[in-house]
């Protein structure tokens, strides 16, 4: 397996498609990451505390969007 580090420049969309993922379109630096010797090799996501928070937001709106496809639940409901 390849490992990388992926700076995150800025989140620019996020959308959802039919198979239940979240797609994220970004800018980011991706460079090689060498693993550390008796460590798993890991690729390593960096952002900024600002970068984090739009993460954060972008995320509290797909997962708005998914549970608002979802059908109601009509159980114990009474009339």
């Amino acid at each position: 397996m390849k490992t990388h580090q992926i700076e995150i420049q800025k989140f620019k969309a996020a959308s959802t498609n039919q198979h239940g993922q979240i797609l994220f379109k970004v800018d980011a630096l991706v460079t090689p990451k060498t693993p550390i010797d008796g460590i798993e090799p890991s690729s390593v996501i960096v952002m900024t505390e600002q970068n984090a928070r739009v993460l954060m937001a972008l995320l509290k709106a797909q997962i708005a969007e998914f549970d608002s496809k979802k059908p109601k639940s009509r159980h114990g409901r009474h009339g």
